[in-house]
């Protein structure tokens, strides 16, 4: 029988060279190559789009100091998730891990549905066949599912079954589209003829065009940090983290920059220049309807293409597989603290996460049937996503410096968060900057998440035994009031889409170029109609707003009135082992640590000068070795209960105290102390009585404070206890049986 392999945890396996490709190839992925050329020259002109990148590079090196910082500190698996939780607690660590997975497994998403589009632009139609049905516009085919589904499971089982393979595999490939991008480049560049202009978009501010890619700039450098999941998993001294990471953020840079002025250098014939080429995009298909490719083939030739065709496939693979590391490592750092199910946290045979692999499968698979439109919308999330994650660590590293005293990363720290700050408001609430960066179904897509986040949530804390979840309501009721606003935004997005949708097709009617139903109307009806359309709108969105809130204020409240239960459970298991814990087994009567607090509680009040009169009474029990010896414990025992109830019965109002086998200590104070000598005289007359007989005989001492005499709790006691061995001694003249 083999003995099970021990869980030993994450190994090493990344070398420097490993780590940039891992991370270069996470952050660059299909939008480099489609995005980059066509969206960002769209808004701000290559310029500006440089500008703007360069802006959000700066920025980027700043995060490169504070990822560095925190990993150097806090070297877990989960990377931000991890320094959050060991900065700021569990429940921010969640919100942290809830939005980071979204936007890494958007990303994962977003390159794995990219295949079917690569195949559309270079191989055709070959697998548009068993047409499923259309989503948003989108035609979903049953061959191009097949493909995404097809990559997902080979990326997951490659990754399961090696730690290298993946690693060399993504290095190859990184490489394969550095050389690619920056030949095609290169070639371009020196063999252009003519100007390049106009530098910026001709209808906004030169200033305004670079500031809005500078805010979408996290969108663009998303992943770079991916290696810092992993790590645990370095080969070399962390040290050398900072360079890599700076090194993949100016690597990605230049990229970016590169796939930008290609795709400038070039346009079909009919377009009078760049901008005239890129407006007009969605009028040509092909390799014209992709400006890189368009230009590289303008150069090069089919071997242009092919080049930039194998650094896009490149570029997609890369992605996926360093997304899969960084999501498998997240899963299983949140599974570790009970976030997610505890087989998550399991390792393989190749101490590999392939339980957490598995799950970032089985959560891709079914988005191959969503279709593209929708799968943009929610890698519209990474934008929101990277804002906060790099906001999150930006204020852990501050605070982490701190303490720490570290001033340059008490900069750097406070910098990246402010800068976040305001980035995600300028995503958030586009209206106060007069400006819209997200597509109006992001937000009800960010606002469903927040949501079912709320409804998780539940889950965690009704499996936190340790209790370590539910401390920062401020957190939850911040997000409920941002779902709040969100909803606000996304509801006048609708209803200003809405309106202009009415006012174009008013204008359409009275041009006579309105449908032929609309146009058979009379005017009263069609009117009444638009204004009937623009009320069934505004009040649907009234009804997702209401829903979404009343969804999201209940599960806060399940979550409070479920926190406040277990709270008061917890408090009263608490008192309970604080009554167990100051209690006497055997008597009932207070223990000795109970009798330790008093002690300190009334040498403060000496201190202070605060002490009332008092007065100790020290107790102790005859003839109880006697019965031990003869009679056996249990009978010991019972006697001992019986002088407890002895002692009660007298001092009925003072607190009684067990501090050894057969000694009690008794503290008067109010009615006790006033009739303290006849109480002595009654414990006295009583144990007199029980000489000679069954009865419990007890030697009393009683001593007063004296202030400026007594200068502790203790002195009255030892008063008393000498005083107690005067009584002794008289009992036992009388004929009582002590320890002697």
């Amino acid at each position: 029988m083999t003995k099970e392999r021990p869980q030993i945890g994450l190994q090493p396996c990344l070398s420097p060279m490993a780590a940039w490709a891992l991370s270069l190839g996470t952050a660059v992925g299909w939008g480099s190559l489609v995005v980059t050329s066509n969206t960002y020259l769209a808004q701000a002109g290559p310029a500006g789009t440089i500008i703007g990148l360069l802006i959000g590079t700066a920025l980027m090196l700043v995060m490169c100091r504070n990822f560095f910082f925190m990993a150097s500190h806090y070297p877990r698996a989960g990377g931000v998730y991890a320094y959050t939780r060991e900065v700021y607690g569990y429940d921010r660590a969640f919100l942290v891990f809830w939005f980071l997975s979204l936007t890494y497994i958007s990303m994962f998403w977003a390159n794995a549905t990219s295949l079917p589009l690569f195949c559309r632009f270079f191989i055709g139609d070959v697998l548009k066949f068993g047409r499923l049905f259309t989503l948003f516009g989108y035609d979903v085919y049953l061959g191009e599912v097949l493909l995404t589904i097809l990559a997902v499971v080979a990326v997951t089982l490659l990754c399961i079954r090696s730690r290298t393979v993946p690693v060399r595999a993504m290095t190859g490939m990184v490489w394969i589209f550095v050389i690619g991008i920056t030949l095609c480049f290169g070639v371009a560049v020196f063999g252009r003829r003519g100007s390049l202009s106009p530098a910026f978009v001709p209808d906004r501010g030169a200033f305004s065009q670079a500031l809005r890619i500078a805010f979408i700039s996290p969108w663009a450098f998303i992943g770079f940090e991916s290696i810092i999941h992993s790590t645990e998993e370095f080969c070399f001294k962390r040290d050398r983290l900072h360079r890599i990471l700076v090194i993949s953020v100016l690597s990605s840079t230049a990229l970016y920059i590169f796939v930008t002025l290609l795709s400038i250098t070039a346009y079909p014939e009919g377009c009078s220049d760049w901008l005239d080429y890129i407006r007009n995009l969605d009028r040509y298909s092909g390799l014209e309807g992709l400006p890189a490719f368009y230009a590289a083939h303008h150069y090069l030739g089919d071997f242009g293409v092919a080049v930039l065709m194998a650094s896009l496939l490149s570029l997609v693979l890369t992605s996926l597989i360093g997304n899969m590391r960084a999501l498998s490592r997240l899963f299983y750092a949140a599974a570790r603290d009970d976030i997610l199910p505890a087989p998550f946290a399991k390792l393989n045979d190749r101490q590999i996460p392939a339980n957490a692999m598995l799950l970032v499968a089985g959560l891709s698979i079914p988005m191959a049937f969503v279709g593209r439109t929708a799968i943009g919308w929610i890698v519209d999330v990474t934008t929101l996503g990277a804002t906060m994650l790099y906001g999150f660590v930006s204020a852990a590293a501050f605070k982490t410096a701190k303490k720490l005293k570290s001033r340059r990363e008490m900069i750097t720290g406070g910098l990246g968060f402010w800068v976040m700050l305001v980035f995600g408001i300028y995503l958030l609430f586009p209206t106060l900057f007069g400006d819209t960066m997200l597509e109006t179904e992001t937000y009800i897509l960010f606002m469903g998440w927040t949501v079912l986040g709320f409804f998780y949530f539940r889950r965690i804390l009704k499996k936190d035994h340790a209790r370590r979840f539910g401390k920062a309501i401020i957190v939850w009721i911040a997000l409920l009031a941002l779902v709040v606003f969100m909803a606000m935004i996304w509801s006048g997005r609708v209803d200003e889409q809405s309106t202009n949708e009415s006012i174009h097709t008013i204008q359409e009617y009275y041009h006579g170029e309105a449908d032929a139903s609309l146009q058979a109307m009379n005017e009263e009806a069609f009117i009444q109609g638009q204004i009937d359309h623009i009320h069934q709108v505004d009040t649907a969105n009234t009804l997702v707003i209401t829903i979404l809130f009343i969804l999201a204020l209940s599960a806060m409240l399940i979550n409070h009135l479920s926190m406040a239960k277990w709270e008061k459970k917890a408090v009263a298991e608490r008192d309970a082992a604080k009554e167990t814990a100051f209690r006497d087994p055997l008597t009932g009567a207070k223990s000795k640590h109970a009798y330790l607090l008093k002690e300190q509680e009334y040498d403060t009040l000496i201190a202070e000068g605060r002490a009332d009169g008092f007065a100790v009474v020290v107790c102790d029990v005859n003839g109880l070795k006697q019965i031990n010896d003869t009679q056996g414990h249990k009978a010991g025992d019972e006697y001992i209960r019986r002088a407890f109830n002895m002692v009660c019965d007298i001092f009925q109002h003072s607190p009684v105290f067990r501090i050894g086998g057969d000694e009690f200590v008794v503290v008067l104070s109010g009615r006790d102390y006033a009739a303290r000598g006849d109480l002595m005289q009654a414990l006295h007359d009583r144990s007199v009585e029980h000489i000679g007989s069954s009865g419990v005989v007890i030697s009393g001492g009683l001593a007063d404070y004296e202030p400026g005499e007594d200068m502790n709790f203790h002195s009255v006691f030892e008063h008393a206890d000498a005083l107690m061995y005067e009584e002794k001694k008289l009992l036992k003249a009388l004929g009582a049986v002590t320890r002697e």
